[in-house]
């Protein structure tokens, strides 16, 4: 298939890389370095978004993978201004769903197909496939399977339903992540703090990661910080949030669900920014290691 990609940051150019295995990408960025890392992949490069749109067949499949917010909303009109009916227009970032179910309903009135697609898998999906969650026309999921198959390993991807829901679900996804990572973090600033036992952490790390039922993938990733560096000196014990722990937490006040888990983890994150926790520099570095979202070093 052909797909226009907008937005080729960490995630975004990842994907590309994968999708130029069995698709024709037309990218852009606004970024110029950008635009060569893609084009030296073998992605055909678009000098502007009406230039992206220019070079694709109709019906058009643009998938944007930009910031939430904003950024989203202003590349939305620019994108949305060109396209014809039929043309499909996902929205593989983090936005809000509230948001994508707004964007669904004012591009359906332009006869304009609108997908929101949580995206899961960090800088680490090009190697070990995406998990995506699909939400919007189901007409238009189907169409883009090959799309969804070549970014994913088997049962990697699956339509949720109507507009808002596939980032619902990534929403509440990100929710569970908090805790779970809160927990490890919490975990092994215990177990370097029984100092009678000297305990190794990367020894650990690895032993649960083989059999114990508290194994998982951030377990692996874990094991991969402490075997470079156990003690985390030069990380500041500073977390940051992209903002869908804040609305996953709203959304259980107005269902009156009770999340003390992920409520904690993302207090616990406010917190990190006024006090240096061995657990705090855990998660900073958990969060750097699946999604490159970087660290702050401690200054000399």
């Amino acid at each position: 298939m052909q797909i226009g990609f907008v937005g080729l940051g960490k995630m975004g150019l990842n994907m590309v890389k994968r999708l130029l295995n069995h698709h024709e990408v037309i990218g852009f960025d606004l970024n110029s370095d950008a635009l060569k890392l893609a084009e030296k992949e073998g992605a055909i490069i678009a000098s502007s978004i009406q230039d992206l749109i220019s070079k694709l067949k109709p019906p058009r499949v643009i998938w944007m993978m930009v910031p939430s917010g904003e950024i989203t909303e202003e590349t939305i009109e620019n994108i949305s201004s060109d396209l014809s009916k039929e043309d499909i227009l996902i929205d593989g970032g983090n936005s809000f769903y509230k948001d994508s179910v707004k964007h669904s309903e004012n591009l359906n009135k332009k006869s304009i197909n609108f997908l929101d697609i949580g995206t899961s898998g960090g800088i680490w999906g090009f190697k070990e496939g995406y998990c995506l969650m699909v939400g919007g026309d189901e007409k238009s999921f189907k169409l883009i399977e090959p799309i969804l198959k070549t970014l994913t390993i088997k049962d990697g991807y699956s339509y949720m339903g109507k507009a808002g829901s596939g980032h619902f679900v990534k929403m509440i996804h990100n929710g569970i992540e908090y805790g779970l990572m809160q927990a490890y973090a919490e975990g092994f600033e215990m177990l370097k703090e029984k100092k009678e036992f000297n305990l190794d952490l990367h020894k650990i790390s690895k032993l649960w990661k083989s059999s114990s039922v508290v194994r998982s993938w951030l377990l692996n990733l874990l094991e991969n910080v402490f075997e470079k560096d156990q003690n985390l000196f030069d990380i500041k014990a500073f977390v940051k949030d992209s903002g869908e722990g804040k609305w996953t937490l709203k959304e259980a006040i107005d269902l009156e669900v009770s999340t003390p888990v992920i409520a904690s983890s993302l207090f616990e994150r406010f917190s990190s920014r006024r006090k240096e926790a061995f657990q705090d520099k855990i998660l900073a570095k958990l969060r750097d290691e699946f999604g490159g979202h970087g660290t702050e070093k401690v200054k000399d």
